[in-house]
């Protein structure tokens, strides 16, 4: 991204600004976010009722945000936007993504739908299988479900990825 700015710091001796390259932080999320949109744009289009993203207080004053919510009918949605298998990590967030939409619904709407929604069947693979996550998100009935994203938003992710890289 190429970026102009005047000011003192940032002229030569001919006071014209100078035009320098400015990569995004490793660790940005902006291309995740926006692909999150995206997705849950689909999902409204395949649920057939709108969603809102929400932040929700429960009674002993915790507060948590929801990518997904409707209360009629209830529903509770969380977004990953990844592309390709999960490392261990990613793992363990997607699980704690479950156990928020869990208790969501304890807290909050007793006969919600639960969906956790990927952008890659690849990313969902693990939690469709035989592992113990893959169970215990069946166990709760939390449904899984994969957007079909665009295919240049799926590159924009891979590329965030490949950037974000650690």
């Amino acid at each position: 991204m190429s970026v102009a700015r005047e000011s003192d710091d940032m002229t030569g001796e001919s006071g014209a600004a100078t035009e320098f390259s400015v990569d995004p932080p490793a660790g940005d999320s902006l291309v995740q976010r926006v692909a999150k949109v995206a997705m849950l744009k689909e999902l409204v289009v395949v649920l057939g009722y709108p969603l809102r993203k929400d932040r929700m207080t429960a009674p002993d004053g915790s507060v948590v945000d929801f990518d997904g919510w409707s209360a009629e009918p209830p529903t509770l949605v969380e977004a990953w936007a990844h592309q390709g298998p999960p490392k261990a990590a990613q793992k363990l967030k997607v699980m704690t993504d479950a156990l928020k939409l869990v208790w969501g619904q304890r807290t909050f709407l007793p006969e919600a739908r639960l969906i956790l929604l990927f952008a890659d069947g690849a990313a969902a693979r693990h939690f469709r299988l035989t592992s113990w996550m893959a169970s215990a998100i069946r166990s709760f009935g939390i449904e899984i479900v994969v957007a079909d994203l665009p295919a240049a938003v799926r590159a924009r992710i891979r590329a965030a990825q490949a950037r974000q890289f650690r």
